[in-house]
């Protein structure tokens, strides 16, 4: 038997993997789309961000800016989650989860895509239930810098 939360569960899952959808296509307007809007995204409660080496970005069109900052200056990225769990508490759900990139280094000619280069980091993104939907309120990734017991 499908539970309520059940169905939460599944949304928000889609909805997490519309944000990394958006970030693989440069689509603004899409990766808009995920974040939280209205009268308390730009609150102390609103939209907010940690980008891998970044300081904490508060307030939606803060956050907005530096995913247009990103995409301007990425030519090609690529996510492939891996130990995504998702937690619900009323409305609203934890997603964690490992993000394993690989982007477009810098080419060495125009219109050529530069080197491919990994990393991983570790996510944990915040959303909140809205008339619209689960909408992303907060992201906070931190880079994943040794190898665990699996990989030594």
């Amino acid at each position: 038997m499908t539970t309520s939360d059940d169905i939460a569960a599944v949304e928000v899952e889609a909805a997490n993997a519309a944000l990394y959808a958006a970030l693989e296509a440069g689509d603004l307007d899409a990766l808009t789309d995920v974040w939280v809007s209205g009268a308390d995204a730009d609150d102390v409660r609103g939209a907010v961000c940690v980008h891998p080496g970044w300081p904490v970005l508060r307030g939606r069109a803060s956050v907005l800016r530096s995913y247009a900052l990103i995409m301007a200056h990425t030519e090609y990225i690529q996510f492939f989650l891996t130990d995504v769990e998702v937690e619900l508490a009323g409305d609203v759900a934890l997603v964690t989860c490992t993000e394993n990139i690989l982007s477009g280094g810098e080419a060495e000619e125009e219109g050529e895509l530069g080197p491919l280069v990994g990393g991983r980091v570790v996510a944990t993104n915040l959303f909140r239930r809205t008339a619209e939907g689960w909408r992303l309120w907060s992201h906070h990734g931190s880079p994943v810098l040794t190898s665990g017991p699996d990989e030594e």
